[in-house]
């Protein structure tokens, strides 16, 4: 074979294989946690601050924890990350979002609530933690219950 043929195929396939080596970076640990503790340590984070600048639109009261519509937004800057944690649930951890540099920190989903619990989201910003929540109520839970 050419050598220049095999370069561009090796290229070719590092290209290719790439998507799959972002696959392996998520953290299978922290999404099985059992805990938010253990959750956020197997993330690395630690020490959170409480901040007023992470906003976190969601209902008060849920009346079916299977479809919960949340919104969130960081307006700390240099926010690199989002992590949603939902306390209450059999695994809390949610969601990890990860932004480029002077993209917008703002995630919407919806999550899966058992119980009455609180919504915890932690920002990553300049290498630092912050953190806020929102206690929402449920009449009807969306995890088996």
């Amino acid at each position: 074979m050419n050598p220049l043929r095999r370069i561009l195929l090796g290229a070719t396939a590092a290209l290719l294989l790439k998507p799959f080596a972002a696959l392996a970076a998520w953290s299978k640990d922290a999404f099985g946690a059992k805990s938010a503790a253990d959750a956020l340590k197997n993330l690395g984070v630690s020490g959170p601050a409480p901040s007023r600048d992470i906003v976190i639109e969601a209902p008060q009261i849920a009346e079916n924890g299977a479809v919960v519509p949340i919104e969130i937004q960081s307006n700390i800057p240099g926010t690199s990350a989002l992590v949603v944690l939902i306390e209450k649930n059999p695994f809390p951890l949610a969601g990890r979002f990860s932004f480029l540099e002077g993209a917008l920190p703002f995630v919407k989903l919806n999550v899966k609530i058992g119980e009455t619990s609180d919504v915890r989201v932690v920002a990553q910003a300049g290498g630092r933690y912050y953190t806020a929540s929102k206690e929402i109520k449920v009449t009807m839970g969306g995890c088996g219950g």
